[in-house]
């Protein structure tokens, strides 16, 4: 038996938990109509399979037709929902993890057109910011039609082998009756006592119980502290806590801190990359005082270390560590194997979750077999047949082939024209904020490091180098290089420089700059919040209609607070066509999308984000003498079979060295096309 703390098994209520670790609810948005299918299944039973105590399934499975999904949420009003349920109970239980469904009404945190269209329902008048639904407010009808919906969905979670549920009350529409900022009802259920906020949850609670009995598990995921005027205190916080455990009914309590009413507050709740680790922990152990029930905790536990003291301090009885599991599935088995050094790291850059609300699923910035458990593996096999793999570039692209290669038995090499690995990764983490990025690179080089991939740094390899190590297999990996063309013009533009050049510090911001950003992504932000930080007079523009549209909305939080403290001006909806000199300033020619309307506005300094081109000169010089020219049989790729091969050495390029995109996608190129060869 081992004396880790977090090894430790422990008993809830009937249920032995293996050890401490959880993955708390969160909705990857991988449902199939609404349904928990294959895909889910895969999902989590990577994660149980290595190890997990406890899988807390679904972010906000919905219980009613008035709360529609807002990000591919499951349907557990549905019967259909059970033999799902059922497949993805059975396929964690197979290795020995408790699993256990979030169910939910989302009230006024959803939108009236979506699902039947009906109108959404809540204890406020007022709408959500995020999700902008004015929702009518609840009759007593609505909330003894909710309430035996929160049984019926209980009871198909029960039928379909569950270990028990938690309900979900923190912004949703539980909470939004206790909550003194979102009850603007009469009457019973007003706001104006406690005992008339908590009185529609405990009587969820009480049909939850009435209809599934007393040994199914039953808690609460629940904001404690809604760390805003006028409301929840951390001292009403305890008190309610004490409320819940003395009901009886309860069996353990999910711990959270603030709100998640606006992005900026769910980005406090669940922080991003360069803000404070694990910043609630502390309350949530001052819960489990108060309260002597079983309390759960997630928010921001990226590490071992973290979790470890969280259990060992008696702070935590189950440490959620859910991000960190969607980068690496296997954190438990490595800790059992004394390999925590092996981990792949969370980095906190929450391009989960910005995923979800940008395109309908999650998936992690750097394990690309995350959510495609079914056609990715998150461990490498060996190939049957060891070659000599050249890779030319070091940044996530070719590290990551570098890695997949020597994991499956190859002999690599990998050429780097830069002192050190890390191509933009080591770009982007010169910003404070954002220097945990670096860990996408340390991982993979310790991977190589024990695999003995040989790096040739400092070294601009040509096709004599390559061709030297008389290779079987050629990846081109050598990234972009900043574009300084404006739209559909076919030269670069006169007097620009770009936002790596800000970044970077090779050139210092002026006094008066215009950020022009055509592609969306960090890269303009950043450079806005490095120059803005050093008192320049910022102005960001696009001619797109919203701001950074590839940023989306927790990670553009920590930015807007930065550029809006120091009065950025934002300005949408206009095009640069054109810069020319005028004396010692730069003239820029602005126009729009929408009409032939034009002006000329003047700075000190213009700086361009209009992606990468790709640095491709060594793959076409190489491509004439590749036994594939270069091709790739995509029906192969995407099958997940080995590319074709014939006399002499295949060559790919991945990455910006095909196409400006972003790190995953990268990374992605990569171990899809390298995990064959």
């Amino acid at each position: 038996m081992s004396n880790d703390p977090l090894l430790q098994p422990y008993q809830l209520k009937h249920l032995t938990l293996r050890n401490r670790i959880m993955t708390t609810a969160h909705e990857p948005a991988y449902p199939e109509d609404g349904m928990p299918k294959a895909r889910y299944a895969a999902y989590h039973a990577e994660r149980a399979k290595a190890g997990v105590a406890l899988a807390m399934t679904a972010g906000s499975a919905t219980v009613s037709r008035d709360s529609p999904p807002v990000f591919n949420n499951i349907l557990a009003y549905k019967d259909e929902v059970v033999p799902h349920i059922q497949n993805l109970t059975d396929a964690c239980h197979e290795h020995g993890c408790a699993v256990m469904i979030q169910l939910t009404h989302l009230g006024r945190r959803t939108t009236w057109n979506k699902g039947d269209w009906l109108p959404s329902v809540s204890s406020s008048r007022h709408r959500e910011p995020a999700h902008r639904a004015f929702p009518k407010l609840a009759e007593d009808w609505d909330i003894a039609r909710i309430t035996s919906d929160f049984a019926d969905a209980a009871e198909r979670m029960q039928a379909g082998g569950m270990d028990g549920i938690e309900l979900q009350v923190y912004g949703h529409l539980l909470d939004q009756f206790w909550s003194p900022l979102t009850n603007d009802l009469t009457g019973d259920y007003s706001a104006e006592t406690l005992d008339n906020r908590l009185r529609f949850p405990l009587e969820v609670t009480k049909a939850i119980r009435a209809r599934v009995g007393d040994d199914f598990i039953l808690g609460f995921r629940y904001t404690a502290d809604e760390a805003e005027a006028g409301g929840i205190t951390s001292e009403e916080g305890i008190t309610i806590s004490k409320r819940l455990a003395d009901t009886g009914q309860i069996d353990f309590l999910n711990v959270i801190r603030g709100r998640i009413h606006t992005d900026p507050a769910m980005t406090d709740v669940i922080p991003v990359q360069g803000m404070p680790a694990a910043p609630h922990l502390d309350f949530a152990g001052q819960v489990r005082a108060a309260t002597g029930l079983p309390t759960f905790h997630a928010s921001r536990i990226p590490d071992v270390a973290t979790a470890r003291h969280a259990i060992r301090d008696g702070l935590l009885d189950m440490v959620g560590m859910t991000r960190a599991h969607m980068a690496d599935p296997h954190i438990v088995q490595k800790i059992t194997e004394g390999r925590e050094d092996d981990i792949r790291p969370c980095v906190g850059a929450t391009y989960c979750l910005d995923r979800i609300y940008q395109a309908g699923e999650a998936l992690c910035i750097h394990n690309p077999a995350t959510g495609r458990e079914q056609s990715m593996p998150h461990t490498i096999a060996p190939a049957t047949t060891p070659k000599k793999v050249v890779i030319v570039g070091a940044g996530p692209a070719g590290l990551e082939a570098a890695r997949v290669a020597s994991e499956r038995g190859h002999t690599v090499t990998v050429f780097e024209a830069a002192p050190d690995a890390g191509g933009q990764i080591r770009l982007t983490a010169q910003s404070p904020r954002r220097r945990e990025m670096i860990g996408i690179i340390d991982w993979r080089m310790a991977q190589c490091a024990a695999r003995d991939v040989t790096f040739h740094f400092n070294t601009y390899a040509d096709a004599a180098d390559v061709l030297a190590l008389s290779p079987d297999v050629v990846i081109i990996a050598t990234g972009g290089l900043p574009s300084t063309h404006l739209f559909e013009q076919k030269r670069e533009a006169d007097h620009v420089i770009t936002a790596w050049d800000i970044i970077s510090g090779d050139i210092l911001p002026a006094e008066h700059i215009l950020i022009y950003d055509e592609a969306g992504d960090h890269a303009a932000l950043q450079a806005a919040e490095l120059a803005s930080a050093q008192g320049c007079k910022v102005e960001l523009m696009t001619p797109d209609r919203t701001l950074s549209p590839d940023v989306m909305a927790m990670n553009l939080t920590p930015y807007m607070r930065a550029l809006q403290d120091n009065d950025v001006t934002f300005t949408l909806a206009r095009r640069l066509t054109n810069v020319h000199k005028s004396g010692n300033k730069l003239t820029a020619r602005i126009g729009t999308d929408y009409s032939d309307h034009s002006i000329e506005a003047h700075y000190d300094q213009i700086v361009l984000n209009y992606g990468t081109l790709p640095n491709d000169a060594l793959y076409h010089a190489l491509k004439p003498q590749s036994a594939n020219k270069g091709a790739v049989d995509y029906g192969a790729l995407l099958k997940g079979r080995p590319q074709p091969t014939s006399k002499g050495f295949q060559l790919f390029r991945i990455g910006d060295a095909v196409s400006s995109r972003n790190t995953h996608a990268a990374i992605y190129d990569a171990l899809r096309l390298m995990k064959d060869i």
